[in-house]
């Protein structure tokens, strides 16, 4: 069974919403506005970049992202890997031609059946609303988070807020930065 890993970079109070600048959001640039960049603080995005052997995303995130990261050259391993794009409404042709393999998958249960492929781990960027249909549902396995030391009040929560059984995570890797961001790797406990 693979691994699927959320990623994100969160506020304090759990904000995913706008970190790179995103239009439409009234903190958007978050990351970059609000905290000092120390590059040692990144470092796990280009190991993610290096053990993900597929991308996972919202059809929101996937059209935020499609447009700008085929060209970046911080993003080039991520243009060679399969990309899954859970979404009722997006249509084949509505996908990019030059972001490499791109599926769209319509359900849950899809998500599930991939995980059940062989195959490593499956990363998934941005995509508040799929990761709280995912937790929800018990599909994601690990969290690597960047926790920025801000409150931003509104916006996108990652983690879902609904109802639901105590989930309980494992610590295994952290890491605070002198720039007050922490990295925090958790693996969810099934």
């Amino acid at each position: 069974m693979r691994t699927l890993i959320s990623t994100a970079f969160v506020s304090l109070d759990g904000v995913v919403e706008g970190p790179g600048g995103e239009v439409g959001y009234r903190n958007a640039g978050w990351t970059f506005k609000e905290v000092d960049f120390i590059p040692e603080a990144y470092a796990i995005k280009g190991q993610e970049q290096e053990e993900a052997t597929a991308m996972l995303l919202g059809r929101v995130s996937y059209q935020a992202f499609s447009p700008v990261w085929p060209g970046m050259e911080e993003f080039a391993r991520y243009k060679q890997l399969p990309k899954y794009i859970v979404s009722t409404t997006l249509a084949e042709a509505d996908l990019v031609e030059n972001w490499g393999e791109s599926t769209i998958l319509r359900s849950l249960e899809e998500v599930a059946a991939l995980k059940n492929t062989e195959g490593g781990p499956i990363i998934i960027h941005g995509s508040a609303e799929l990761n709280h249909a995912l937790s929800d549902a018990g599909l994601i396995d690990r969290y690597h988070l960047l926790v920025f030391p801000l409150l931003l009040g509104a916006g996108k929560r990652l983690f879902s807020a609904t109802d639901k059984d105590t989930q309980k995570l494992k610590l295994v890797e952290h890491e605070v930065y002198a720039n007050g961001v922490q990295k925090q790797i958790f693996d969810v406990v099934h």
